[in-house]
């Protein structure tokens, strides 16, 4: 039987129905995507005072930022100052993030928290479950309001929201999914506002 990974955002939830959510579905750690580790209008869930919490609840807590945040520090992963999934997910930080994540849920279960409600607006979907799921990880969403969303769900909403229709006459279902995976890339995509400045500056 493979390992699943769960994957939830911590949105404005008190931490009480934050930790709810967790408790509910058997999560034994929470390794945590965020580049930015820290909300000046959710400071329940900065890193620090979020680790804290999580210990008191026997749930343990990693920062996995460096490895498989959003904000890439290799200027190699940026184009015109905006960060290019495809060439975050290949860089040998971004793996042994993956390699760490799918290690510990042979023995945790494992839930990867970033910020945002939607799992669709978020990277850990559009970046770092489709790599997990490439590598025949199973990987299942935490809603806002509990619910579980298998990844193939999500998907089918990530078809509907870049208005990608199926059947189609010259692209394969993998290749539409391809398309609505850059779309939403595009949409979402970190930008270094400084880098992408500097760069159109004659």
């Amino acid at each position: 039987m493979k390992n699943s990974v769960l994957t939830v955002g911590h949105s404005t939830h008190p931490i009480g129905d934050f930790l709810a959510l967790l408790r509910t579905h058997g999560v034994t750690a929470v390794a945590d995507v965020r580049s930015m580790p820290y909300s000046r209008f959710n400071p329940q869930f900065n890193r620090e005072t979020l680790a804290g919490t999580l210990e008191d609840q026997g749930i343990r807590y990693v920062f996995l930022g460096r490895e498989l945040g959003a904000r890439s520090p290799d200027p190699a992963c940026y184009e015109e100052g905006r960060i290019q999934y495809s060439r975050l997910a290949r860089t040998d930080l971004f793996l042994h993030g993956l390699d760490r994540v799918i290690q510990g849920a042979c023995e945790y279960r494992i839930a990867l928290m970033c910020a945002e409600k939607d799992p669709i607006d978020c990277h850990r979907t559009i970046l770092v479950a489709r790599e997990l799921v490439n590598r025949r990880t199973d990987v299942i969403h935490i809603l806002s309001d509990g619910q579980l969303e298998r990844h193939d769900d999500t998907i089918e909403r990530l078809l509907t929201r870049a208005g990608i229709g199926e059947p189609h006459l010259f692209c394969s279902r993998a290749e539409l999914i391809e398309q609505a995976y850059a779309v939403q890339a595009e949409r979402i995509a970190y930008i270094d506002n400084d880098a992408a400045g500097a760069r159109n500056q004659p």
